[in-house]
């Protein structure tokens, strides 16, 4: 159940449904709108009675959830979710990039890309300091150590950091060193990091798994949402399919389908699924051409020599043509959409 506020609705008002809740042994999430707050109410096993909450100073009404997911759906948040970052934010009107190399390799490579990602106009850097590869045999990451140079980077040029967290020490860390923490795709359905993650005070990007359905990738972000954390970006990365010509199959529908469903904003990554950096540009601007908030594209100084997924990630001429392009694709179709 949610209980929608009246637009004039003091803060006494919303602070006392929330003690109402608290009082029945149930979880109170105030969302505060554009023009009203939504309270929604978790933690019950059957159906509330709306009339508990209907006559309450302040209220306009309370309406049960139809949906398996009640705090990111739209009958709880009617406008988007902008998620700030600082002084840089994701789902706002200016296109969210997030460039940087798969794994933080050197700090010299870290630091190369950087200055290209910097001068290309992005406001965020990616860089992996742990990595989740197939093989046990594969680069790991540098760790701690990887999380220090990201560190470096904000300092030096003013990006805020993505980095993963592949379980809940490393998250401990993360939350030390980086801005925004990005939940993978194979851990997707990790229920305790997504409930860790719920508890931070950093934003988090939640991957959607290799063969996850849009109901199931929801409810993934509302494990995270349920702890108390609303400042949560999907990503769209690839699902597995029978094609092999790309690494994974790019789900661009999936983009204006959650947007039928959710509140929250949705970003995509066209290097995983991609795999080949020649795909890359062409699968961003359908991103943005389909109305994605943002990208989260593998940048490299020197691809043929990275320890990781070095195929698909863009030289820093190619970060920097795909910056103008889709920048103005952008430009163009933004006030379309608000028109």
């Amino acid at each position: 159940m949610f209980v929608v506020m009246k637009a004039d609705a003091n803060a006494r008002q919303v602070e006392g449904v929330i003690q109402v809740v608290n009082e029945m042994g149930l979880c109170a999430h105030a969302l505060p709108g554009a023009k009203r707050t939504v309270i929604g109410i978790t933690g019950n096993h059957s159906p509330l009675d709306p009339s508990r909450f209907d006559r309450l100073p302040g209220v306009e009404e309370a309406i049960q959830v139809t949906k398996p997911y009640k705090l990111i759906s739209l009958e709880m948040r009617s406008e988007k979710t902008v998620v700030p970052v600082g002084d840089a934010s994701i789902g706002g009107d200016e296109l969210a990039v997030i460039a940087g190399p798969c794994a933080v390799e050197t700090r010299e490579q870290t630091f190369a890309v950087a200055e290209a990602v910097w001068r290309g106009g992005a406001r965020f850097f990616r860089g992996g300091a742990y990595k989740p590869r197939s093989s046990p045999y594969a680069f790991q990451g540098l760790g701690e150590d990887g999380l220090k140079i990201l560190a470096e980077v904000r300092e030096r040029y003013g990006l805020k950091i993505v980095t993963e967290a592949l379980d809940e020490h490393g998250l401990d860390l993360v939350e030390r060193y980086a801005d925004v923490i990005q939940i993978g795709a194979r851990n997707m359905q990790n229920f305790s990091l997504l409930r860790r993650a719920g508890r931070s005070h950093l934003p988090v990007i939640l991957k959607r798994g290799l063969s996850a359905t849009l109901e199931e990738w929801l409810l993934a972000a509302e494990y995270i949402m349920l702890e108390g954390n609303y400042n949560v970006v999907l990503c769209e990365r690839g699902i597995r399919t029978f094609s092999d010509h790309t690494r994974n199959t790019l789900d661009v529908a999936a983009v204006p389908a959650v947007r039928r469903l959710s509140h929250l904003p949705v970003i995509i990554d066209p290097s995983h699924a991609a795999g080949h950096n020649y795909l890359v540009l062409p699968l961003a601007k359908a991103g943005v051409a389909v109305g994605a908030d943002g990208l989260i594209v593998e940048v490299h100084n020197s691809p043929r020599q990275a320890l990781c997924d070095g195929a698909q990630a863009l030289t820093l001429e190619q970060f920097g043509r795909m910056m103008s392009e889709v920048r103005a694709m952008h430009g163009v179709l933004e006030p379309l959409a608000a028109a």
